[in-house]
């Protein structure tokens, strides 16, 4: 999306409103948008046109009573389309090396099946303009998990710094961070967060569009998006967002801490063997 931000724009934030309009016109009676935790103060474009589909749904949610909109963000699903799972798989099994971006970064997981059931959770409970958050324990190191997955297959990881490769089956090399990466995801836009009737699933206050701005900002983009006018477009963005700072392939510059924020409340499990999966009800 960092190549392609007039087709991002047109099907995250524009798409998603054509959505939310056509939820009202069918009377279709829940309407739940699926988002992510790159929307949280976005360094690149994916996180941007999430973050503002998520506005979108909440100034649609306000402005009509015959759907309830709803938005849940959550990180990484193990083993989904897209995973790092079965890129480090595909490594190993030729051989390697296994690509980590970078020694440090972390990212939050969580497994298919939880993700599904919390997201239809989630959606029972909805009253309409709801940010859920859900708790995905803490932050995994990537570089762990892939060592971990090295070792399952019967080898031993090294890193491309190590001295003694002969003591190693498999090398991790660093790529370096791609443009709007961050290190560090968050699952909060700000701190004012409240528990649910679920031990798992939180519910986020944070900042909106009015409608009228809503329309207003739409009306521009659709305008630039049909000129095919990149710069309008991104100056779009981070108006409707002021917390989107594009950035290039940086640490990130609004988490710049080795710890990364954490939703209070969450931190009850780890996905760190991915051997073992947590048993929740």
């Amino acid at each position: 999306m960092e190549d392609n931000i007039i087709e991002a724009a047109k099907n995250n934030i524009i798409g998603t409103y054509n959505i939310a309009k056509l939820t009202q016109q069918l009377a279709i009676p829940n309407c739940l948008l699926v988002s992510t935790d790159k929307a949280v103060r976005p360094t690149n474009f994916m996180g941007a046109t999430k973050r503002i589909a998520e506005l979108v749904c909440q100034a649609y949610a306000v402005e009509q009573s015959t759907t309830c909109i709803s938005i849940v963000r959550f990180g990484n699903v193990l083993w989904s389309s897209g995973s790092v799972l079965p890129r480090f798989k595909e490594q190993i099994v030729n051989g390697g090396p296994v690509t980590v971006t970078h020694p440090s970064i972390t990212r939050y997981f969580m497994t298919i099946s939880e993700s599904a059931q919390l997201v239809l959770q989630a959606s029972a409970m909805a009253r309409g303009g709801e940010v859920f958050v859900l708790d995905m324990g803490e932050p995994v190191k990537i570089i762990e998990l892939a060592r971990s997955m090295i070792r399952l297959h019967g080898m031993i990881p090294y890193l491309e710094t190590d001295a003694a490769e002969s003591n190693g089956d498999i090398r991790i090399n660093f790529s370096g961070l791609r443009p709007g990466e961050k290190l560090h995801e968050e699952l909060l836009v700000g701190s004012d967060v409240s528990g649910t009737d679920h031990p798992r699933i939180m519910c986020a206050d944070e900042s909106k569009l009015g409608f009228d701005q809503l329309q207003n900002f739409l009306e521009s983009l659709q305008r630039a998006c049909d000129e095919m006018d990149v710069p309008s477009i991104k100056s779009l963005m981070e108006t409707a967002t002021v917390e989107f700072r594009p950035t290039g392939a940086v640490t990130d510059l609004l988490c710049p801490a080795s710890e990364p924020v954490v939703p209070s409340g969450s931190g009850t499990g780890k996905i760190i063997d991915i051997k073992k999966k947590r048993k929740r009800k």
